[in-house]
């Protein structure tokens, strides 16, 4: 079992979301990182440039796409944009892969409940 409290993790300016960056390609702007979102916190709306692939590792989120929780596999494709938020419960860990970076969505809501 991993001990995700070795982890060194980064505050970032988003409450409650904390990363450890593993690599972070200058060229082509992609990066693969840790990701740690306390519950009801979450990441601003953001495009995928590239693909991006998600393993969560503990916890879960939810999107426009629905709830991802410990165990799944995601694939973001490039030009997809979401805005996930962590489930309530245990902070959602995650390790990503965002090949081309991402880009933030500025003044624009996904809708977390499409009905």
């Amino acid at each position: 079992m991993f001990d995700f409290s070795t982890i060194e993790w980064r505050e970032t300016r988003h409450n409650g979301v904390f990363l450890n960056i593993l690599r972070r390609d200058e060229k082509t702007c992609g990066a693969t990182v840790f990701i740690r979102m306390q519950p009801g916190c979450g990441y601003p709306a953001h495009l995928h440039v590239g693909v991006e692939e998600v393993l969560i590792l503990q916890g879960g989120y939810r999107d426009s796409n629905g709830e991802h929780r410990a165990g799944d596999y995601i694939i973001n494709e490039a030009g997809s944009a979401h805005n996930p938020i962590a489930l309530e419960g245990e902070d959602c860990i995650m390790f990503a892969i965002a090949h081309e970076g991402i880009e933030r969505i500025e003044a624009k809501i996904i809708n977390q409940n499409p009905e």
